[in-house]
């Protein structure tokens, strides 16, 4: 097997786009360029913690140098002749345009020609660059793991994601104020090597057309139409407005998947947004426990929760119109590219009708009145029931009477059993008409429930768990980091031999710090 320092480098996006005229790595405002050059700093003492085995697999390469690997994905010292840099991008936060923001933690550090695709490599965590404003460009080990597991989760959930090839600790220490509350405490650093074929935000896009730059907006677009969706014609106005429509429909695409598996981002800013459908900057974020669409794992979005799990389609319009307005000095017709954004509206209605269907194990959407799903979605909420165990459950199990079905929902839910017992009436006349519902399906029962565990995860990365890991992280144990990355490589897999991963939030953690909120500090 091969090595991944035997892949090639290629360069496309540090090729065939404007680079920094300053050479120097200091905090300023870049013009005129897409990206800066940074040297990531030498750390302290790096470590390997894990890499991922999946990846390798996919790119059929294997460890043969370890101390070569960690060196380099530490940023020790250079990947081979390639050049490092970070990328200049600003973006709308908590709906506000914040002007620059750049990569201000995250250096490429390769661009290499991986089974016939252009991937690029970038260290989050590896020092500061000239978007890093008064920061320091480093990540802790929390956030690392954090980010490092759920890449793969997402991946293996069969959700677009940037991966993470592996996690290195530094043997510095860095300081932080997890909650912004004038606490700092030191904390162990980490870099995470996370791939993509693009890491393009839609803020990208938005810093040039914030300063009037058409020539070099043009120019990016042009690029990533090029090597991101070859499949569109040369540059027009027609082939713009194609590219739009298909950033909206793999968008789109993206909410659905999200809200399917009960995902919260907990930051959708427009810097935070892949201009190829991706999850990308794991930070804040959470899986829903009860069902809460009020709920966002973001202390910092706690007041108006702009945020929450419910809003997430909603917020993915709102980032999409800030980049169709980004893109109209190309195409100069407001009227196109509202139409794309006004049938965004209408598909994703109609697509998160038959994704709910779905998980319910109906094949006929149309069938289904939304009202049905809505009462669903209150008796959920109001009876503050466990998302991912409920929908699997519901997978697992062909329900015949009442009382099976209410045995099960006294297990899965976060209220007391008398505090439950007032929701029975309701609960009882949903099941009446989900049963009714499902004998008009033409499946039968072995084929509904093996297509529901399709699209039910069994088992999710839940923030108690991932704290988990990091408290025996920090003490030098990664054996849980490897049993959760194993766990999730198959999440709709029963697993028998985990089912302790399978249950309810325990009690100790529904307020403990990183296994409810978090704060965007890494």
């Amino acid at each position: 097997m091969a090595s991944i320092f035997d892949f090639p480098i290629s360069p496309s996006f540090s090729k065939e786009l404007p680079a920094d005229n300053e050479q120097n790595n200091f905090s300023r405002q870049v013009e005129g360029a897409c990206y800066s050059y940074a040297t990531p700093i030498k750390p302290k003492s790096p470590s390997l913690i894990h890499t991922s085995s999946q990846l390798f697999e996919e790119w059929g390469i294997e460890m043969e140098e370890e101390e070569q690997f960690v060196k380099i994905f530490s940023g020790e010292i250079p990947f081979k002749s390639f050049k490092p840099y970070a990328m200049c991008y600003g973006g709308h936060q908590f709906g506000q345009w914040a002007g620059q923001l750049g990569d201000g933690r995250a250096i490429n550090i390769a661009e290499l020609e991986i089974n016939k695709k252009n991937i690029k490599i970038q260290l989050k965590g590896a020092g500061p660059t000239p978007y890093s404003r008064r920061a320091d460009g480093l990540a802790v080990l929390r956030s690392s793991i954090r980010e490092y597991l759920c890449s793969e989760a997402m991946y293996n959930l069969g959700i677009d994601t940037t991966r993470a090839l592996s996690i290195v600790k530094t043997g510095d220490w860095i300081p932080r104020d997890m909650l912004y509350n004038g606490n700092i405490e030191d904390e162990q650093g980490a870099i995470v090597a996370r791939v993509s074929e693009s890491f393009i935000r839609f803020g990208n896009f938005e810093i040039f057309a914030s300063r009037q730059d058409k020539e070099n907006l043009k120019k990016l677009t042009d690029y990533t139409i090029k090597h991101h969706f070859s499949e569109l014609d040369s540059p027009s106005k027609e082939t713009y407005l194609a590219f739009f429509q298909e950033v909206v429909n793999r968008t789109k695409k993206l909410m659905i998947n999200w809200q399917r598996v009960g995902f919260v981002h907990g930051v959708m800013n427009t810097d935070n947004m892949s201009i190829l459908g991706q999850t990308i900057d794991y930070g804040p974020y959470g899986w829903l426990e009860e069902y809460n669409p009020g709920w966002t794992p973001n202390t910092t979005d706690a007041q108006h929760r702009r945020y929450r799990y419910g809003n997430q389609p909603s917020v993915a319009l709102w980032n999409l119109t800030q980049l169709a307005n980004t893109l109209y000095p190309l195409i100069e017709d407001a009227e196109p590219l509202q139409a794309i954004l006004d049938a965004y509206k209408k598909e994703y209605i109609r697509e998160q009708h038959a994704m709910m269907c779905s998980k319910l194990g109906f094949n006929n959407a149309d069938a289904v009145s939304d009202e049905f799903i809505h009462i669903l979605e209150e008796n959920l909420r109001q009876s503050e029931i466990d998302m991912t165990l409920f929908f699997r459950e519901l997978s697992s199990i062909e329900f015949t009477k009442f009382n099976e079905f209410w045995n099960v929902l006294k297990e899965v839910s976060y209220l007391e059993k008398s505090e439950l017992k007032s929701r029975k009436k309701e609960w009882k006349e949903w099941f009446n008409c989900y049963l009714f519902r499902l004998h008009n399906e033409d499946l039968n029962v072995e084929e509904r429930l093996t297509q529901m565990k399709k699209v039910n995860p069994k088992y999710v990365l839940r923030n108690y768990m991932a704290q988990l890991a990091i408290d025996q992280a920090e003490t030098g144990n990664y054996s849980l980091i490897e049993e959760l990355y194993n766990l999730l490589q198959n999440p709709y897999a029963d697993q028998p031999n985990m089912e302790k991963w399978y249950t309810k939030r325990p009690e100790w953690a529904r307020n403990k710090i990183g296994c409810s909120m978090l704060s965007c500090s890494s």
